[in-house]
Formats: structure tokens, sequence, C-alpha cells
């Protein structure tokens, strides 16, 4: 027993709780130690799910919460989701008052319906609040098409209930894939990359005319940052990761010039423009990104276009995407002008909900503003697609590779539409590990999984299908966290958290349904501590791991051999949470921690294990004859690429920085204000700005995709 609660509470009683909500009780740390989760962190975690325990319950409530847990299966008719693989047949339970008489049936989203057959499989009743319930059992079909359905319930006299029924393929087997064919392609931060008649941050034309020159480079695919959503007000997060919305873009990609009606403006509107956006240029090559300054630039232009009138096709079809994106799209575009009239996300009570009267009489009145917001998503959606269908154009048989991120924001419109379903009063972020030795808040709300379902989890679908609009393949950043995800209090540390389970077979299967009908790759990004079943899970779904060099080593802390490595997978040097292979080399990793005062363990033993570390790379790559006796560090460069090109992985991917000799990480894992995260604009190893007009001549850049095309070819 432990007593770290107010009331000294069972642990057994409460671990049982916890066990009922898939709540971990206890995980096993990143040096293989065994931790107990403290009880007061368990019962903060089982608030956030609904239940009536705070972290001064006694065993009286968490014998409440028990009995509350067991019975609540009784009191819903339907399940509130049901996900099951086409050819399975399925049972699902439907709970009536003892003795009632059901009828059930389906209705698939092409409109026919069928009814459901009763099995024999007596259950006795359960009292619960006073009246006994009964309990049938129904078999839903193997025979029902993939697609979004409806199961519906009739007792007795009652209007009968309903609940989603989705049938997911078993496999995801995009036609890309079908044959042996391996692809390389470039990973890149797109916002990093600038040409000289950039905003200030890389935008859509850059992501075309980077997508064009890899190209011709004979890459197959181009994996870039997420581009969810961001404030439209200051202070804008840097992150592409903590987006305010994955349904919705990131205004801030729009090339104000590739608009067809800038070309309709008077000259000195269009000269205006022009000077905003050399103002909006960082000055120096080691300047960094300044998101708020582009911002405030691109908007004035954004909005002297969109006040330009517009021609009837034109209209007709932004009128149309507003048609398509019905109530969500209008929800993000009211949280944006909201953020606009108060100046900030952290809007006042009487906005805190779509629902609220406030927010009706601001919709009423602030008409333009909405629809400012609106077409601005209609702009950054026309051109960012279009990057994807120029990448096929080109002969890139993969295209754009698009990023999902795992969260949002805590105050964005999408928290803001859907507050209902995410958990009060948490974050998710990582346990600690030997790279962030403090553990990590993502500072983002969890989904609480009961209320995702009961939602038939269609904000999940919105964000994939978003994702996919602009990609042949989506990288799942953090997959591992469809099926958990380390839960802590919003105003506590990392090691006040624990893991909370979600159920994975629904929302892969969400995934895969979405994939599958967009003909789309899938990569999860399964890196950290993962239970050897969950990466055989994902690949049995036809979902592509993540193997990093660095990251592939055998219970011994050797690193495995090529034909060692997994073949289902997109396989990498680095990835954005590591600095570029120079500095990695240099050890900048350690060096940047210790002088932020983020590293646990003694400065000396950390630089102790970065030379071990290199010294076994380098005896690896001697081993298979990439380098000589004393190689230079683009041997290494050069030889690292070769050795993941010659794993049998599916996919591999050399990144930009890799190719230009940039030594910064784009991102310090567990820093947020030490570290300029995600501001760094592309360079070299001197620390002079990589332009890309200037990449297709760079002999760096050439140099290392050469030694992709040699290895894997086209």
């Amino acid at each position: 027993m432990m007593t770290e609660t107010t009331n000294p509470v069972d642990r057994g009683m409460l671990e049982r709780l916890a066990d009922m909500n898939g709540v971990a009780t206890s995980f096993w740390d990143w040096n293989g130690n065994k931790v107990e989760v403290a009880s007061k962190n368990l019962l903060r975690v089982l608030q956030a799910l609904g239940l009536p325990v705070d972290p001064d319950s006694d065993d009286a409530a968490i014998a409440q919460a028990i009995r509350i847990s067991e019975d609540a299966p009784w009191l819903q008719t339907l399940p509130p989701s049901t996900v099951t693989r086409i050819g399975d047949w399925r049972e699902i339970p439907i709970h009536v008052p003892h003795g009632q008489p059901v009828h059930a049936w389906y209705t698939l989203e092409n409109g026919e319906s069928g009814d459901l057959v009763q099995l024999d499989r007596p259950v006795e009743p359960r009292e619960v609040e006073g009246e006994l319930r009964g309990r049938a059992t129904f078999e839903i079909p193997g025979t029902l098409p993939l697609g979004y359905h409806r199961i519906f319930a009739e007792v007795g006299g009652d209007p009968a209930v309903s609940a989603a029924l989705i049938v997911v393929p078993q496999r995801l087997s995009p036609s890309v894939l079908a044959g042996e064919k391996r692809y390389w392609g470039v990973n890149a931060q797109a916002y990093s990359v600038l040409s000289r008649t950039s905003w200030g941050v890389g935008d859509s034309a850059d992501l075309a005319d980077l997508i064009a020159i890899v190209a011709a480079q004979d890459a197959q695919f181009l994996l870039v940052n997420p581009m969810h959503a961001a404030e439209t007000v200051a202070p804008t997060d840097n992150s592409p990761y903590r987006p305010v919305s994955r349904q919705w873009l990131n205004v801030m990609y729009i090339r104000p010039e590739d608009i067809p009606e800038y070309a309709l403006l008077p000259d000195g509107d269009r000269d205006a423009i022009e000077a905003l956006r050399k103002a909006s240029m960082p000055e120096g090559d080691d300047a960094l990104l300044v998101r708020d300054d582009t911002w405030e630039a691109k908007r004035q232009a954004l909005e002297m276009i969109y006040e330009a009138p517009r021609p009837i096709r034109r209209e007709a079809l932004f009128q149309s995407f507003c048609l398509d994106g019905g109530e969500a799209l209008q929800n993000h575009a009211l949280w944006a002008a909201l953020c606009d009239a108060e100046g900030t996300t952290d809007l006042p009570e009487q906005y805190s909900s779509p629902q609220s009267e406030a927010v009706a009489q601001f919709a009423e009145t602030h008409e333009d503003e909405i629809d400012f917001h609106k077409w601005c998503q209609w702009v950054a959606s026309t051109q960012l697609r279009a990057c994807n269908r120029e990448a096929k154009e080109l002969g890139m048989e993969i295209g754009v590779m698009a990023d999902l991120a795992v969260g949002i924001h805590p105050k964005g419109s999408e928290a803001w539409a859907h507050r209902n379903i995410f958990a009060p009063g948490m974050y998710v972020g990582a346990p600690p590990d030997m790279y962030a030795q403090q553990g990590q808040s993502w500072t983002q709300p969890p989904y609480n999984p009961k209320k995702l379902a009961e939602t038939g989890y269609e904000p999940l679908r919105q964000v994939i299908q978003t994702a996919l609009q602009l990609a042949g393949a989506l990288r799942i950043d953090h997959i591992l966290g469809f099926f958990r995800l380390w839960w802590l209090p919003a105003d506590g540390t990392p090691a006040d958290g624990t893991y909370v389970y979600f159920d994975h077979e629904a929302m892969i299967g969400v995934l895969l349904l979405e994939a599958h009908r967009a003909d789309a790759v899938l990569i999860g990004e399964d890196l950290g501590t993962v239970e050897p079943w969950v990466r055989e899970y994902l690949g049995s779904r036809g979902i592509l791991g993540t193997s990093v060099f660095w990251f592939e080593k055998n219970d011994a802390g050797e690193l495995l051999h090529t034909n060692e490595w997994r073949r289902d997978i997109l396989g990498t040097v680095n990835t954005h949470d590591l600095p570029p292979t120079l500095g990695y080399m240099d050890g900048i990793h350690t060096t940047l921690r210790d002088k932020l005062g983020l590293l646990v363990d003694p400065v000396e033993v950390m630089e102790e294990a970065d030379r071990k570390e290199l010294a076994q790379m380098t005896a690896r790559l001697q081993e298979y004859g990439l380098v000589g006796e004393n190689p230079t560090t683009q041997d290494i460069i050069d030889g690292l690429h070769r050795y993941v090109a010659r794993t049998p992985a599916r996919l591999v991917a050399a990144a930009l920085v890799d190719a230009v000799g940039e030594k910064r990480p784009q991102n310090l894992p567990g820093t947020e204000h030490e570290y300029p995260n995600w501001r760094v604009t592309l360079a070299n190893a001197e620390g002079k700005r990589v332009w890309l007009e200037d990449l297709a001549s760079n002999e760096d850049y050439q140099h290392l995709y050469q030694v992709m095309r040699e290895e894997i070819g086209r």
C-alpha cells in the first residue's frame, strides 16, 4: 500500500479501477527498472477520465468508481462505436431492460440496410441502479463493405438508438508498394528552406520548387514537417507539432503572389505587397525565423487580395470549399476571428464554447472576418494540394509525404470546438529517457478515449482526411499514441504521469480506412520504448515502421547489421529530434544540453558515452568497407547513408540538412524557451544560409543524393 495521498487507499482496489479504465499502474523506465505509479497520480488521471475520484479520494470513493465502471456498459443500449475488419464476423452486445425484445439492423453509408441476427448467448442479467438489465448478443456479418455505417436498435416501443459501425481493411496495400521496389527520398523542414522571394518562412511556392529540385535527383518522395494550422495572433507557436488544429492548414504557407486575384490588383497595391515581403525577410545568415513578423506582413497582403473581386468560377470554387468544410470550417474560422478580436488565444469565459450565446452574437456581427479565415484556408489548401499534384507530374511515385502531429495546442481551435472529447487538466508528454532525462511535457491535451469513441472517431477521421488530401504518404508522429500516451497533470511534471491506453484496433482501423481510400502509404514513427507486439501489429496491418541508424541496436547495445534491419520501414540516419549528422558527430546534443542545464548525468559521463558511440559507428562502417582507416566527416556521412540504403528498408530518407552540411538541430527535445526550436533556417557547416535557388548547383547537395542514386537508384 502506498500512502502518498491525503487519505491512504487500498492499492489493490485502486489498481483494479485503473486496469478497468486503461490506466497503467506501473511502467518500465529507460534504464529497464519497473516503476510503480504513485496513487495520487493514478487518481488524477482517473479523475480526468470522468470518474468521481480525486487525489484525496478514500476507499469508499474508489469502490463507488469501480461500480460505475462495471455498470457503464450495461447502461448503454449500444456500444458507442464498433470497429470491425472487413471479412470478420463480429459479435456485438445490446443491453436492454431485462425481458424486453430488441430489433437490431445496420444501415450502410450508401443507404442500404439489413437486419442483424441475434445469437444464442445466454447472459445473466445484472442489477444496475435498481433495475435488471439484460444483454442480447447480435452478429455483424463479415460481408459488409468498407465504410462508415450505423447500427440501430429498437427496444420495445421506444425510439431507435444508433451508434457508429466502421468496417476497415484487414491490411493496407497501397499500389506503390505492390512490388518489391524500394524508394528513396528527402526529408526536410519546409519552413526552414527559404528562397530569395520568400516571406521570411518557407512557403508553398518554396515547397513546390524544392519538390522540383529533389525530383530532378530522382527522389521519389519529400517528407515535410506538419502543415497544420497555427495561431493567427501573436505569439505564434514555433513548433509544427503543437498546432491549433490538425484538420486545417497553416496559412503561413500561402504565397500571396500565387493567388490569381493578386494579378488583378492595382500597381500600387502590388508594390505595397512587395515592400511587405521584403520587410519580412530575416537579415543575416544566422538570423532565426520570426513567424510573428512574417504573419503580420503576410496578413496585410492577404487582406488586400481578399478584398479584390473574384471571377465567377473562383467564387464558385470558394463557396464549394466552404460548403464541404461545413461546421468544422465555420468553427475554426470563428475561433480565429475571436482570437483576432481579443488579440490572444486565451479567450474569455464568454467565448469558451462555440455553443455559447456570446459566440453566436459575435458570429452574426463579424461575418466578413470569419469569411476571411475561411478564404485563407481555401487558398492554403489549393496551393498545398498543387504541390503533391506537381510532384506526381514530375515523376515522383510517392510525392509529398505529410507528417501528422500527435497532439494539439491546448487553446487552439480543435480543443475549443471539441473540448468535450479532451481530458481536462491533462497534458501529453514522455517519461524521462536518455535524450530528455527530465522527461517531456508537450503541453498538449489528450483525447479522452471514451469520449472519442462516442463520436464514432469523427475528429480523428477528419484530421487524417485533411492530411491525405495533400500527400501520397503520411507519417504519423509518435504512432505509439494510438496505443498509449503518457499523461501528466497540466500543473505537474513529466514524472507525475502514467500511460493511458487507447483502443488501438479502432484508431488504427480508421487510419487504414482513410489511407486505403486515398491509396496512400502509411509510416508510423514507432521509436522509443515499444513493446515488440506493437511493431508486429503495425506491420501486420501494412503500416511501415521507422528505423534510425543510431537507435538500431541489439540487447547488448551493438549496432544492428544491415541484414538485421526490418524490411517494412522508413530508414533514416537521423530525425528532426536529432541534430544533423555533422552536429551529432560533434556531440552538439550533449554540449547544448550541458550549457542549458538539462543533463542529469555529469557532462563527462555523457561525452564519454558519445565517444564510444562514434567509435562503434566508425568500426561498423569500416567492417562493411564503407569508410577507410582515417575517414573524413564527409566519408562518414556518405558511409552512414550507404549503410542505411543497404538495409532491406522499403523506403530510405536522406535529410536535406545532411546534404548541405548543417550542424544545428531543428529541435532540442525537452526545451521550449532555452533553445530556438523550429526557428533555424537551412545553412551549411559554416552557418551560412543555403538559399533554395542555389540548391540545385550545390556540390555537397548533389554529392549525397548521387550516393543515394548509386545505392537505390530510381
